[in-house]
């Protein structure tokens, strides 16, 4: 009896570390997913804090245009603006549309 008792209490514990081993693998395979995408999720906000704080005021666009690019950009009407349409073979020009909410 004490020979079986022990196999029981033997196999019960390769099973529970087999059990472990496993849930701890796919933890651990939960993490680094989760920490790549914060890795990707984080490169991309970089990215996007860099462009918006280059390019969100409008001060420091008009820095931009007298250092860079002198009298080579005009200010166009909104309303001169053409779109050209190239979808289902047909060519279309339309007026440029300010939609607002």
């Amino acid at each position: 009896m004490k020979n079986f008792t022990l196999a029981v209490v033997i196999f019960f514990l390769i099973l529970s570390t087999a059990i472990i081993k496993n849930t701890t693998k796919q933890i651990e395979d939960e993490i680094f997913t989760a920490k790549e995408n914060i890795r990707v999720l984080k490169s991309e906000l970089e990215n996007v804090s860099l462009e918006h704080d280059y390019l969100s005021s409008a001060e420091r666009l008009l820095e931009y245009q007298s250092q860079y690019f002198e009298d080579d950009l005009i200010q166009k009407n909104i309303n001169d603006i053409k779109i050209y349409n190239t979808s289902d073979d047909k060519n279309k020009i339309q007026n440029f549309k300010i939609i607002k909410e």
